[in-house]
């Protein structure tokens, strides 16, 4: 089934980045800084996002400089956040709980 993708209203995002563990709010976007161990934990962990963003048909700006992965994710077409940006970062978050 399809994520909305029609742009969330202030109080919608408001409501649904409380919950999003490490995630805050950045103008249109959702942004993630994360440092790992090593550049191989950080590489390995976006190899795991990309298959995400592939399957979500929905893809990310981000970042690698060795340990760190700095992420932003909006959705461009409808000039805003929309479910499916939230539906990302809640994935990315499972892949953390799973490393």
């Amino acid at each position: 089934m399809p994520v909305d993708r029609r742009p969330l209203s202030p109080d919608e995002v408001a409501a649904l980045v409380p919950p999003l563990d490490g995630w805050e709010l950045d103008g249109v976007s959702l942004r993630r800084q994360l440092v790992f161990d090593s550049f191989v934990q950080a590489f390995g962990f976006m190899a795991q996002v990309a298959l995400i963003a592939e399957k979500l048909d929905h893809h990310p700006n981000w970042s690698n400089v060795y340990n760190r992965v700095d992420i932003a994710i909006t959705t461009h077409d409808a000039g805003g956040l929309t479910a499916l940006d939230f539906e990302f970062a809640r994935l990315v978050n499972a892949v953390l709980v799973r490393a």
